[in-house]
C-alpha cells in the first residue's frame, strides 16, 4: 500500500466515525511560549485541554507534521543511526474532546489496524498503565478490562510510569496511555524471544506504532493530581513506521516516503545505498534532515543564530557535514532534493509546492556558507594541532571550535584521529553542559497553579473597539524566571489590551480599582488561547471591578505602524512582482520591520517608488474596512492575503484599505491618514531570498525629518554655508582624492630613499641575508620595501615593525627558496612574535603580517626575530 493510500484511508476511517479532517498545524509555533515546535499532534489542541476554549467539533482527526529533536529516544545526534527515528515526522491523530474515551478509542484502534490495515493479530502488543504507588495512581483498570475483550493476555503488559502515563509538562492535563506495538521480527527470532520482552526495549523491529492518551488528570505545581471535569482522547501513530508495517519493509527509510529522496541522494553524490553502515547512515541523516528543514522554512522559519532558527540551522548543518565528510559533497547538494520532495509530498502539504523556491535558495545559501566555515575550521583546527605536543587537544579549545565557529565536534575527533591525535572528550562535554545549563537556566520559568478569583468564562479580546473597559480578574498565578524576575500573570474575564501576536508587540497600561489603587500591565501575551496579562504587582482586593486602561499613545503608534505594513505589502508587490510574499515582521510603537521574499536587492529607485506608493495611499485618506466573521474560504475568494506558516480559524478577520486585503488579527488605525507619513530607513538581505524593511510612520517619522534637518544645518555649518552643499562635499571629495595621491607619491619616495640606507644594515647570520628594523612607513610602504629588496637580495629574511594609529603592525618576508630550504614560513612567524604587540595574523610562507594593540612590544619582537634563522 503506498504511503499516500496510507495516510488517505486513516483520515477516512476516523471521518466515518463522525470525526471532522482538519489540516495540519504549522510546524512552527508561533503563540505557544513553551515550544518552538509541533512535536505532537495535540500541541494545535492544547486550548481545549486546558479548558480555555471550546472546539467547534468535538471529533477531530487530522496528520500532523511534527519535529522533534530531543527528548526521549529523539536526540538529534542519535538520528540516522537506526532506521525508525526521526527529526521530522507525521503523526496521524485521533481526538475526542469531552466526548467517547478509552471504549471507542481503544475499539477504533484495533479495527483499523487489523480490519482496514490488516495487521496480522498475532504480531501486535498492548501496553497499559500499571499504577503509581507513589503518587496514589491506580493501574488503568478500565483500558486493561477493554483490551482483554480484545486480544489474548499475554500479550497485554504493563507499563510504568515513564512510558504509560502522558503528560503535557510539568503541569496541567495528563492520563494513562495504551500503546500499541509491533513486532516484525522472523519467526526464528521470534522463537527464541517473545516480542512481549522486547517491548519499549529500543529493539529495531520491536516498536510502537500508536499511543492512545486517556487525558484524565490535572497535574498541579505541587505534583499531586485533580480529576478533570471533561476527559479526552488524544492519540498519535507515526506514520513511517506504519508504513513499514504495511510495505512489508525492516526500516521506516525502505518505505515510500523515504525511497525517492535515498534514490535521488544516490544519484547526486554517486553514491549505493546497502552496501556500507557509514555511507548509509550518511545517507539516512541527509534524507531525514532535508525534510525537516525544507517543511520548517515553509512554515515561515529561516534557519537562523538563535532559538528555533538555531535548531533548524544545526540540523541542516548535520545534513551537510554528512555529506561532506562521508559522501564526499564538497558543493552545496542538499537543496536539490527539495524538488523530490515537493514533488513526493506537495499533495498531502500544498506549502512544499508554493515556498519550493524559496526553500531551495534558503538552503543552497546555507550550505555554501557552512562549507566555508567548514574550511576555516580546518585552519583553525590546524593551528590548534600545531600548537599540542603531546597530541591530546583540549576539550575547550574544541568545544571553541564547536560554540564560536560551528565546527562539528565528530568531525574534530574524526580528523584529530586520522592525524595521530586525540580529544579530551570529558573536558568538551564539561564545557557543553556548563553552556547547556546556562541557557537552561536562563530560560526556565517556573509558573504556580492558577489561583481561581472569580467564577465566569472570559469573552476574550474586546480592543478593536475600546481602550478601556470594566473587567474582574477570574483567575492568576505567580511566575518566577531569571530573564523577567517574580511576575503575575492575570486573567480578566473580558480586556482590551492586545496580545502579542501576529508580529505586533502587546499592549501596556494600568488597571485601575474602584478604590484609585494603579497596577501597571507591562505586558500582554497570549498563551493557549488564554490572554495574560503580566504586572510586578497585585491588587489588594482580588474579587473586585477593575477599570482596564490601554496606553492609548502607544497603541496608536503600534497600530499606525502595522497598517503601514499593510500597505507596504501592497507596494512591494505592486513594485518588486506578485512574487513577493510576507516571510514576518515585527511591529512595535517606535517602528516596523518586514521580511519578504524577493530575488535581488532592491534599488534606490524601487525604495523611492515602494515609498511614493505607500505615501500616495496615506494621502488618499483610505478608511479601514474591517469583516470579523468572514470563513477562510469566503476570504481568500474576496482576494485576501494569507500567510503561510499562519494558523487560522473557522472564522477570520479581514482588513482591507482600498486594494490591500489581508488576514490579520492586529489592530489598525481607522484611516490611512492616520500613519501620517511612512519612511524606509532600511532594506537588506536576511538569508537567500529573504530582504528585510525597517520603516518608520507617524511620531517617529516626524522625529526622524527633524533630525535630517538639524543634521543638515550642521553640515552646512561645517562647510562655511555654501549654496550648494552637495557640490561642496564633492569638491571636498576631490581635493582628498588628490591628496591621497600625493601623499602615497611621497610614501613612495620615501620608501625608495630608505632602501639604500635599509640594505646597507642587511647582515649575514648562518647564510641568510637577515634585518629586523622598525621603520616609519605604512603597510602598503613596507610591503613595497620588502618586495623590492627581495629582487636585489638572496636568502633574505626581513621584519619591520611600525607603529601607525596607535597600532603595531610586523611584517615578515622570506626568499621563496629560503622559505623552502629552511622549512620556514612566514604566516606562523609572524602569528607568534605577535604576541609581543598583543595581537596575532598570519600569512604565505614567504609574506605575512600581524597586527596587535602594543605599540610598545614592536622593539621585543624585532629583538625575537633573529632566533629563527639560527
Amino acid at each position: 500500500m503506498r504511503s499516500q493510500d496510507i495516510r488517505k484511508h486513516f483520515l477516512e476511517f476516523f471521518k466515518s466515525k463522525n470525526h471532522s479532517i482538519v489540516p495540519s498545524a504549522p510546524m512552527v509555533i508561533k503563540d505557544d511560549p513553551t515550544l518552538m515546535f509541533t512535536n505532537a499532534g495535540m500541541n494545535q489542541f492544547k486550548e481545549f485541554f486546558l479548558g480555555n476554549g471550546t472546539p467547534v467539533n468535538s471529533r477531530v482527526t487530522d496528520t500532523q507534521k511534527c519535529l522533534r529533536v530531543s527528548g526521549k529516544h529523539n536526540d538529534l545526534e542519535e538520528v540516522g543511526k537506526d532506521t525508525y527515528h526521526h527529526t521530522m515526522f507525521e503523526m496521524l491523530g485521533n481526538w475526542s474532546f469531552g466526548d467517547y474515551f478509552k471504549k471507542e478509542a481503544i475499539e477504533w484502534a484495533w479495527e483499523l489496524l487489523t480490519e482496514v490495515y490488516k495487521i496480522d493479530k498475532e504480531i501486535l502488543y498492548v501496553s497499559v498503565f500499571e499504577g503509581n504507588e507513589e503518587e496514589e495512581i491506580p493501574v488503568d483498570g478500565e483500558a486493561l478490562e477493554l483490551w482483554k475483550k480484545i486480544v489474548p493476555e499475554d500479550r497485554i503488559i504493563f507499563g510504568n510510569k515513564k512510558d504509560n502515563f502522558w503528560e503535557m509538562g510539568d503541569q496541567g492535563p495528563c492520563g494513562p496511555s495504551s500503546e500499541i506495538h509491533v513486532d516484525l521480527r522472523s519467526e526464528e527470532e521470534k522463537a527464541k524471544i517473545p516480542g512481549r520482552d522486547l517491548v519499549n526495549q529500543d529493539h529495531p523491529l520491536v516498536v510502537e506504532i500508536w499511543n492512545l492518551v486517556f487525558i484524565q488528570f490535572n497535574r498541579k505545581a505541587d505534583g499531586s493530581l485533580e480529576k478533570l471535569p471533561a476527559q479526552h482522547v488524544d492519540t498519535g501513530m507515526g506514520f513511517e513506521r506504519l508504513c513499514m508495517v504495511l510495505q512489508g519493509v525492516k526500516s521506516n527509510y525502505d518505505t515510500d516516503v523515504f525511497t525517492p529522496l535515498i534514490k535521488e541522494i544516490e544519484n547526486i553524490t554517486n553514491s549505493t545505498y546497502g552496501k556500507n553502515e557509514e555511507t548509509d547512515i550518511a545517507i539516512r541523516v541527509i534524507a531525514d534532515h532535508v525534510r525537516a528543514v525544507a517543511f520548517a522554512i515553509a512554515d515561515g522559519q529561516l534557519p537562523g543564530s538563535t532559538g528555533a532558527g538555531y535548531v533548524i540551522r544545526r540540523i541542516l548543518r548535520r545534513a551537510i557535514r554528512y555529506g561532506f565528510t562521508f559522501l564526499n559533497q564538497k558543493e552545496a547538494f542538499v537543496y536539490k532534493l527539495v524538488d523530490t520532495l515537493s514533488k513526493q509530498m506537495g499533495e498531502a502539504f500544498p506549502e512544499l509546492r508554493a515556498q519550493q523556491n524559496l526553500c531551495e535558495n534558503v538552503i543552497r545559501e546555507e550550505e555554501n556558507s557552512f562549507l566555508r566555515t567548514l574550511d576555516q575550521g580546518l585552519i583553525l583546527l590546524d593551528q590548534i594541532m600545531q600548537e599540542t605536543p603531546d597530541k591530546k587537544v583540549s576539550g575547550k579549545k574544541a568545544f571553541e571550535l564547536y560554540d564560536t565557529f560551528g565546527f562539528p565536534i565528530d568531525l574534530t575527533a574524526l580528523i584529530l584521529g586520522e592525524k595521530g591525535y586525540s580529544l579530551d572528550q570529558k573536558e568538551f562535554e564539561e564545557e557543553l553542559q556548563k553552556q547547556k545549563d546556562r541557557s537552561r537556566s536562563a530560560s526556565k520559568v517556573t509558573s504556580g497553579d492558577w489561583q481561581e478569583v472569580n467564577a465566569g468564562e472570559t469573552e476574550g479580546f474586546v480592543g478593536y473597539d475600546t481602550l478601556e473597559a470594566e473587567v474582574k480578574i477570574l483567575r492568576y498565578r505567580k511566575v518566577k524566571s531569571k530573564k523577567e524576575g517574580e511576575l503575575y500573570q492575570l486573567v480578566f474575564n473580558k480586556t482590551p489590551f492586545y496580545p502579542e501576536g501576529g508580529g505586533q508587540v502587546g499592549d501596556k497600561g494600568v488597571l485601575e480599582s474602584e478604590s484609585g489603587e494603579v497596577i501597571y500591565i507591562t505586558d500582554t501575551r497570549k498563551e493557549n488561547n488564554l490572554i495574560i496579562h503580566l504586572s510586578k504587582d497585585l491588587p489588594q482586593d482580588l474579587s473586585g471591578t477593575f477599570k482596564a486602561v490601554v496606553n492609548a499613545a502607544r497603541r496608536a503608534r503600534t497600530a499606525a505602524n502595522h497598517s503601514a505594513t499593510h500597505l507596504l505589502h501592497q507596494a512591494l508587490r505592486n513594485v518588486l512582482g506578485t512574487h513577493v510574499e510576507q516571510k514576518g515582521s515585527m511591529v512595535q510603537s517606535d517602528y516596523l520591520r518586514f521580511d519578504f521574499s524577493h530575488f535581488s536587492k532592491v534599488t534606490a529607485e524601487e525604495i523611492q517608488e515602494i515609498e511614493d506608493f505607500v505615501n500616495t495611499r496615506i494621502a488618499h485618506k483610505l478608511p479601514l474596512v474591517e469583516n470579523r466573521e468572514m470563513t477562510y474560504d469566503e476570504a481568500i475568494n474576496d482576494g485576501a492575503i494569507a500567510l503561510f506558516g499562519e494558523k487560522y480559524g473557522d472564522k477570520v478577520r479581514a482588513i482591507r484599505f482600498g486594494d490591500s486585503i489581508e488576514l490579520c488579527g492586529g489592530t489598525h488605525v481607522g484611516n490611512t491618514a492616520d500613519i501620517w507619513h511612512f519612511k524606509l530607513i532600511s532594506e537588506g538581505a536576511v538569508a537567500s531570498g529573504i530582504r528585510r524593511i525597517e520603516a518608520i510612520t507617524s511620531e517617529a517619522a516626524k522625529d526622524y525629518f527633524v533630525s535630517q534637518t538639524e543634521v543638515y544645518s550642521e553640515i552646512k555649518a561645517v562647510l562655511k554655508n555654501p549654496k550648494d552643499p552637495v557640490k561642496a562635499v564633492m569638491n571636498l571629495q576631490d581635493e582628498n582624492t588628490e591628496l591621497k595621491k600625493q601623499v602615497e607619491a611621497l610614501l613612495k619616495d620615501k620608501a625608495k630613499n630608505l632602501k639604500g640606507d635599509i640594505k646597507n644594515e642587511i647582515k649575514e647570520i648562518n647564510g641568510v641575508n637577515f634585518l629586523a628594523k622598525k621603520v616609519d612607513l605604512d603597510a602598503g610602504g613596507i610591503k613595497d620595501l620588502s618586495f623590492q629588496l627581495g629582487d636585489e637580495t638572496d636568502n633574505l629574511f626581513l621584519i619591520f615593525g611600525t607603529e601607525q594609529n596607535g597600532k603595531a603592525l610586523l611584517s615578515c618576508y622570506i626568499s621563496k627558496e629560503l622559505a623552502a630550504e629552511k622549512d620556514l614560513h612566514a604566516g606562523k612567524i609572524v602569528k607568534e612574535l605577535g604576541k609581543f604587540i598583543q595581537g596575532g595574523g598570519g600569512g604565505q610562507p614567504f609574506y605575512a603580517t600581524a597586527g596587535g594593540k602594543n605599540p610598545a612590544g614592536i622593539n621585543e619582537a624585532l629583538q625575537n626575530a633573529e632566533k629563527y634563522i639560527k
